[in-house]
């Protein structure tokens, strides 16, 4: 369906819509290999289609297409899902950038992670320190830092972070009251307060 929206405003002449970015810069291997995707149209489909997911089950849904049509999933694969997951958490939460800087030597133990811009509640910033001892909110500049083990796989281990500390909100529809006429035979309708 919204294949055939984009096409209409295509041709009335209307400029397409940007969905917002991410900049993601996290180590591991993220790609699929030709030994798995073996014709190279296929894989740039599959690349094409990731890259334009906008929701956890859609992300899910490549998942299952590719172990359908290719079998289980190598290690790269998984990383390049694991990166679309982190991409769909940052665009839910309205993450621009998260970028990881390796160990340095002299410098700093472990990688970090820079995730910005993010604001959290007070709860969410407990929950922080609880969770990943070490991690600094840098509120003035909108800044989250993430001490990395050097071992995780870190696409994944943010998203899970982010989740948790921004959880997902079950959206309940406003109940609808059925229209009443008022006193001139209009039909009105009243919402609960």
């Amino acid at each position: 369906m919204q294949l055939v929206a984009e096409a209409v405003a295509e041709a009335r002449g209307e400029p397409r819509a940007e969905p917002p970015s991410v900049a993601l810069d996290v180590p591991g291997d993220a790609y699929l290999p030709a030994s798995y995707v073996p014709a190279e149209d296929a894989r740039l489909e599959a690349y094409r289609r990731l890259a334009g997911a906008t929701s956890h089950d859609v992300v899910d849904d490549i998942a299952l297409e590719w172990k359908d049509r290719y079998g289980p999933l190598p290690s790269a694969a998984e990383g390049l899902l694991d990166l679309a997951r982190l991409r769909v958490e940052c665009l839910r939460i309205g993450v621009g950038e998260v970028t990881v800087t390796p160990a340095r030597v002299g410098g700093s133990r472990v990688p970090i992670a820079r995730v910005t811009p993010i604001e959290l509640p007070s709860s969410a910033q407990i929950r922080l320190r609880r969770l990943v001892p070490g991690a600094t909110l840098r509120e003035d500049l909108a800044q989250l830092l993430v001490p990395l083990d050097p071992g995780c796989r870190a696409a994944e281990f943010l998203r899970e972070l982010l989740v948790s500390l921004v959880p997902r909100r079950t959206r309940r529809r406003a109940s609808r009251v059925p229209p009443t006429p008022d006193a001139s035979g209009r039909s009105t309708s009243m919402r609960p307060s």
